[in-house]
């Protein structure tokens, strides 16, 4: 088992080392309030469990040079994000840089059982190339609430068989190590907060468009959860009265209107229609219509692509709105399989969030494409779990 930080000093070091890289004992003073000596105390210690080494001279700052540290280069970090329709897996280092990565369809209706032997065989392949041996911590993501502390999914709305299942408890078992479970778009938010566009925002929304829609909240750098875990599942925010009937029970839920499944059907209904011959075109030739024909359908002009996603992100950004005037973020993310539509999505949230909300609340509120696509639910998951095994036994 990897060691674990003695007290909150140490595990305040390794988070530093994280995601500053290498330093010298100098440059870690400066940000810690430690005392020289108990800084050099602190330091001896984690060399002694091997979490961090040597790592070469420090830039002079007058004096005696002293030596940079690091954490430990071997420590590995299991990924995995699973999606309505696809995981990806990857393998981190301990300073959260993806060594190498791999994304398989696989449908999460099909339960854990089988959903887990896929991750699970992915992982394998990745040790059997090389990029780990054992691994030192596990991240998790699904899509669905978690009852966080336990790292079990809570009546997910579109993954059936999945209710009450020990993820954390059954994969550690297999894993042999730590192992941290979240909602997908939790990971996602915290993947653009570790390397992506929100890296110097410390309040911020994330949200997730895929086969369902949420959204990750960070307060204060911290991913806000809620009392049950079930904060920022906005896709069950009401967008129309008495509207279309939803997944979850409900009628007129936002995710009913515009998620992936929600788009692919209107876009059946506008190709058999006769509401657009390009997208009739792309139905006859696949079978199937998917967020990706919407988007090149209306980059080539047509005319019912584009007010479908004029209308979807007018919905979505009057949901926003709300969240906008509520929270005060410093920044709106969007994420997720959908936002292949690009520019024409995110031009109609911008329009009715800038509308509907107060200015004082988006004078200078950036409304943004994620930066790190389907990289980011992963070193998200990474961030979980190294936040985890760098906190203090």
């Amino acid at each position: 088992m990897t060691a674990r930080p003695a007290n909150p000093h140490q595990a305040r070091l390794l988070r530093l080392l994280r995601d500053g890289g290498p330093s010298s004992r100098a440059q870690l003073g400066d940000r810690v309030e430690l005392s020289r000596s108990k800084l050099a105390v602190e330091v001896d210690r984690l060399l002694e469990t091997g979490l961090i080494v040597a790592d070469g001279l420090a830039a002079s700052r007058g004096g005696r040079r002293s030596h940079n540290v690091r954490i430990a280069p071997g420590l590995r970090f299991l990924a995995i994000d699973i999606g309505a329709t696809s995981i990806d897996v990857a393998v981190t280092n301990a300073e959260l840089e993806i060594l190498g990565h791999l994304n398989q369809p696989m449908d999460v209706r099909e339960g854990p059982v089988a959903v887990f032997e896929q991750a699970l065989a992915m992982a394998r392949k990745l040790q059997d190339d090389g990029l780990a041996g054992q691994f030192d911590g596990a991240g998790v993501g699904v899509p669905g609430p978690v009852r966080y502390p336990e790292g079990v999914p809570v009546a997910p709305p579109i993954m059936p068989g999945w209710d009450g299942f020990p993820v954390r408890e059954a994969l550690s078992q297999e894993l042999g190590c730590p192992v941290m479970v979240d909602n997908d778009v939790n990971l996602m938010a915290m993947g653009e907060q570790q390397a992506g566009v929100a890296r110097s925002v410390s309040d911020f929304i994330c949200v997730k468009i895929g086969t369902g829609i949420g959204c990750g909240i960070v307060v204060g750098g911290q991913v806000y959860r809620g009392t049950t875990g079930s904060a920022g599942d906005i896709g069950h925010i009401r967008a129309e009265p008495d509207g279309r009937p939803c997944a979850c029970g409900n009628t007129g839920c936002l995710e009913a209107y515009f998620s992936g499944a929600a788009l692919a059907r209107d876009a059946e209904i506008a190709a058999t229609e006769g509401g657009s011959p390009e997208l009739a075109s792309r139905l006859a030739a696949a079978g199937t219509l998917t967020s990706v024909d919407v988007a090149a359908a209306a980059a080539a002009g047509d005319a019912a692509s584009l007010e479908l996603i004029r209308a979807g992100g007018a919905r979505t950004g009057q949901v926003l709105a709300g969240l906008v005037s509520f929270f005060n973020p410093g920044l709106v993310i969007i994420g997720g399989g959908v936002t292949g539509l690009g520019h024409n999505l995110l031009a109609s949230i911008r329009t009715q969030v800038y509308r509907q909300s107060l200015p004082l609340a988006t004078g200078n509120l950036p409304i943004v494409l994620g930066e790190l696509g389907a990289a980011a639910g992963v070193t998200g998951a990474a961030r979980l779990i190294s936040d985890h095994v760098f906190s203090s036994a």
